[in-house]
Parts: structure tokens; C-alpha cells; sequence
């Protein structure tokens, strides 16, 4: 449905503005005449057309939970608090978003029911955690939480990517230069070694000098086939499913990727049970919080263990993908009664720990890096170098 800008003025003479999703001009005009607005001028948004959020930064998300949150803390009403948002947001995508929810909230629907309908911008943990603050009562609470909870995840992810750019600008430049030395430089030596009986790594060398030259497009079409491919199974549940469990056994990087989704779901279910939500609703939310479809699966038998009269303890241990620390600490906090304060205490401290088993991964990607480099290029001389040397020592 196109989405129009309008401007307006109510009966007082005050300039409104806002976004209506409608059928047509017609039908923005008689929106308008039902909330007693009479249009200046209206304007189909073409920016946003053909969807209903947009893509925006965590940063600015998050910042954005944080006003929101003062706003309702100082008393302004919902509608007059996404009404400032839309207006004063830093990026303008995410502006036009606020002011469609402002319309639907205006509408009659719930701020949670708003977002859900907009999952491109709001994934399914902040709608989660928006509707357990309305229900609770804790809206301000829930909104500053998880302006929070994406301040330390925008955090993490800017230190990863900000300590992985020499690396990816290293491999970068390394496969360029070592294609180069394949396509331009070795032909060069292959001529000149043509009645020259090679070793091993020479004819390695040479071999793939001449499958880069000759079968260059079949090579890429092939690769980008294959990418395709992969891309088509990922999207699949089995292919995330796939994913999930290849990421789990990466050396190093496998179990700082799991104690991330189980810090997530520490954190985000001591948060619902500390501001008084049931523990089968605060699960529901956490399991989406885990980013992870094996932990939501094992979540997910967790929950129902729970409903059943279980503790909750006992089938996190048994699906085998929770640190025993971790579940010890659960099992503590229910039998003292203060899972809530327990599980953020043991976010924070899990937390700590992953932030530097994340450094220490990241610092070893370069070293790897050039080692490999290294073991490439000795490679290359070898293959390139060892036929000369022995080339001289028969001309002797």
C-alpha cells in the first residue's frame, strides 16, 4: 500500500504533520476529515514506497529506545513521544518509521502491535519486550532495557568488525597479488623452464597458472553458482539449522559465538522476571532474544520442562549447549528464589569473560593471517625458484 506525507492543521490552526499508508490521495483526505484535520498539502513518499520500514542503523535504534523511554518517564503521552521521535531522529528512515507507528498507535493499536507490523526495522525481541512492558505495566523500564541490551550489542559487533578490517584488507590484497603473479609472472618462468624437469610444487604451480588463464569465466560462474546456492540453503530453516551448528565448532570463535546468544538470554530473562513477568512469557521473549536456533530449540524444550512442573536447570544441562557454570548459577538462583538478580549477575560476568575471548580471537586472525601469507609465497618460490637452481647446477 503507497505510504503519503501530508501536512495539516487542526482546528486551533496548529501545523500537523505525519505519514498515512492509503489506497490514494482520496482516501488520505477523508483520513484526515475523520481525525478533524484539514490538509495543506499531501505528497505520495516514493522513498518508502513498496515497503513499510527501512533498515537502520543499531546505533540509532537504540538511541531512539533510550528517548522514547525518557520521554514516557517525564510524563509525555505516546502519541506527542513517537510524534518528537519522527521529527528529531538522527537518521530519516528510521523517522518515517516512527511517524507510521505514531499513526497506528493513533489508530487504536498497541506500540507493540505497531512495531511487529514493521519487522524490517523491529525484529521480533523488541516487539516481544515492548508488549511485556505494556502488559507489566513497565514500558519505560523495557524500552530503556533494551535501548541497553543494543548499546552493548552494537558495541561488540563495532569492536569485531573495527579489528577485522586489516585483516580482510590483508587476504584482500594478498589474493589480487597472488593472482597477478599466477596469470602474469609464472607463464613468463613456464617458458622459460619449458625442457626443464620440474618438481612437484612447480607443476602444481604451473598447472594452476594455466586453470586461471584458460578456464577464468567457468572458474567464476562456477564460484558465483555455488554462492547462489549456498545462499538459497541458508535461508532455509535446515540451512540455518546448518549454520548454526558449523559456527558452534569453530575453534576460539565457536564458543565466544555461544556464550554471546547465552548472555542474551540471561540477560534479557532476568530483565523480565525482575520487572515481573511470568517466567513461561519472560522464556518465549528470551528464547527470540538467543540469536541462535539451537539454544531457541533448546530454549524451547526448557520452556516446556517448565509448564510440565520441571525446574528450569535441569534441561539446559541436558541439551548440552550451556556452560555448566551457567547452569549451576540458575540452579542457585531457583532454589534461592532470586533467579531474576542471578541471571543479570551472571550476564554481566559471562559478558566480561566473552568481550575477552573475543579480543583474543580477533588478535589471532592476523598472525594466522600472515602465516598463511607466508606459507603461499614460500610456495611460489619454490616453484618458481627451485627449477632455476638446478637448471644452473647442470650448466656447470
Amino acid at each position: 500500500m503507497p505510504t503519503f506525507t501530508y501536512t495539516a492543521r487542526d482546528a486551533a490552526g496548529e501545523e500537523r504533520t505525519g505519514v498515512i499508508q492509503a489506497d490514494s490521495e482520496a482516501s488520505v483526505v477523508r483520513t484526515l476529515d475523520q481525525r478533524a484535520l484539514f490538509p495543506v498539502s499531501i505528497a505520495r513518499d516514493v522513498a518508502s514506497r513498496g515497503r513499510r520500514g527501512g533498515r537502520v542503523r543499531l546505533r540509532h535504534l537504540s538511541a531512539a529506545y533510550g528517548q522514547l523511554s525518557d520521554l514516557l518517564a517525564a510524563g509525555v503521552p505516546a502519541l506527542q513521544a513517537l510524534d518528537i521521535l519522527s521529527r528529531t531522529t538522527v537518521s530519516p528512515a528510521l523517522g518515517r518509521v516512527f511517524a507510521a507507528v505514531r499513526e497506528d498507535v493513533s489508530a487504536g493499536q498497541t506500540l507493540a502491535d505497531a512495531m511487529a507490523r514493521r519487522p524490517e526495522t523491529f525484529r521480533e525481541l523488541h516487539a516481544a519486550m515492548v508488549r511485556a512492558g505494556e502488559h507489566a505495566g513497565f514500558l519505560e523500564d523495557a524500552l530503556a532495557n533494551l535501548s541497553a541490551f543494543l548499546d552493548r550489542q552494537d558495541d561488540l559487533r563495532s569492536k569485531v568488525r573495527g579489528a577485522m578490517i586489516y585483516p580482510v584488507v590483508l587476504a584482500t590484497f594478498a589474493v589480487v597479488v597472488v593472482t597477478l603473479v599466477l596469470v602474469l609472472l609464472v607463464p613468463k618462468f613456464q617458458e622459460f623452464l619449458a625442457d626443464v624437469p620440474l618438481p612437484l610444487p612447480s607443476r602444481i604451480l604451473f598447472a594452476t597458472s594455466d586453470l586461471l588463464r584458460g578456464q577464468a569465466l567457468p572458474i567464476a560462474g562456477l564460484l558465483l553458482a555455488a554462492a547462489l546456492a549456498a545462499w538459497g540453503v541458508l535461508r532455509g530453516q535446515t540451512g540455518r539449522r546448518l549454520w548454526a551448528r558449523w559456527q558452534l565448532r569453530i575453534p576460539l570463535a565457536g564458543r565466544a559465538i555461544r556464550m554471546v546468544a547465552v548472555t542474551r538470554f540471561c540477560r534479557v530473562l532476568g530483565t523480565m522476571l525482575a520487572n515481573g513477568v511470568s517466567i513461561l512469557q519472560a522464556l518465549e521473549i528470551a528464547r527470540a532474544a538467543a540469536g541462535n536456533p539451537l539454544l531457541a530449540e533448546a530454549i524451547h524444550q526448557a520452556t516446556e520442562s517448565v509448564r510440565a512442573g520441571e525446574t528450569l536447570a535441569e534441561p539446559l544441562r541436558r541439551s548440552g549447549l550451556f556452560p555448566e557454570e551457567v547452569v549451576e548459577m540458575i540452579a542457585v538462583g531457583e532454589e534461592s528464589n532470586q533467579l531474576d538478580r542471578v541471571l543479570v549477575q551472571t550476564a554481566d560476568a559471562v559478558e566480561r569473560r566473552t568481550n575477552r575471548q573475543v579480543d583474543a580471537a580477533v588478535r589471532l586472525i592476523e598472525p594466522l593471517l600472515l602465516m598463511i601469507m607466508a606459507a603461499v609465497i614460500g610456495f611460489i618460490a619454490v616453484g618458481l625458484l627451485y627449477p632455476i637452481f638446478s637448471l644452473a647446477r647442470t650448466m656447470r
